[in-house]
């Protein structure tokens, strides 16, 4: 399946946390948009791989994602080496992204930066025709390289490029958040208090798609980065 999106993950739930209000209002467009997560989750805090891998899977019902695929890499120890780029590879070589959302370049987390830098290399590596990879039947894959990758804000605070209005996609977003239950602020929970956890943190996550979408003069809005300049044909096309 030819894809429009391609969301790259470090952990189960990055998407959700940092752009998927935008996926939502892609898909509500007819877009095509999928997930791969490099990871499984398995040093967080609360929970269990099986767990989290159950809670991706109601989280993608919940916003109707048309493709989701976990890579299995190690969590907090992949690096951006051959091994796991030449696996990222062939998923954007399988399906054919027009666009890549990674992500961010600077954050609190480790991995948030390795899968930001890993996302990068390998969309650029995936478009050079000399590097061969091959489909799981054998058949070889054909080069591919995105025409845009860009980067939504997860915990630490980025200047945006750019801000996508994500108002009639709030409560679609929280929910499929809230979908990963075990990672969250849950009374009932025997197990040890988190980051994450913390009642305050789903109020500061609110908090800051409301300050993105006010800076646009709406109520909810994502921000992205760029490493390439955006230009535009058309200025009616700006908000």
């Amino acid at each position: 399946m030819k894809l429009d999106i391609l969301v790259m993950a470090a952990h189960p739930d990055d998407a959700e946390l940092g752009c998927s209000g935008t996926i939502c209002s892609h898909i509500a467009q007819g877009k095509k948009v999928g997930i791969v997560d490099f990871t499984r989750g398995e040093l967080g805090t609360r929970g269990t791989p099986e767990m989290r891998l159950a809670e991706s899977a109601e989280a993608t019902k919940i916003m109707g994602i048309h493709a989701r695929e976990n890579l299995g890499f190690r969590d907090g120890f992949f690096v951006n080496n051959e091994e796991h780029l030449m696996k990222l590879i062939r998923l954007i070589r399988r399906y054919q992204p027009e666009m890549v959302l990674a992500n961010a370049y600077h954050d609190r987390h480790p991995d948030h930066i390795k899968g930001s830098e890993l996302a990068v290399d390998a969309c650029f590596k995936s478009g050079l025709r000399m590097v061969e990879t091959f489909e799981d039947n054998g058949e070889p894959q054909q080069a591919w390289r995105p025409k845009n990758i860009y980067h939504y804000i997860q915990d630490r605070y980025l200047i945006p490029d750019f801000i996508v209005d994500i108002s009639d996609f709030w409560e679609q977003k929280e929910a499929s958040i809230r979908a990963f239950k075990s990672q969250f602020y849950d009374p009932s929970s025997v197990e040890p208090e988190s980051y994450l956890t913390s009642p305050a943190f789903l109020k500061f996550l609110e908090a800051r798609n409301r300050e993105m979408g006010h800076a646009i003069g709406v109520e909810f809005g994502e921000g992205f980065t760029s490493y390439k300049k955006i230009g535009v044909k058309d200025l009616e096309s700006l908000i």
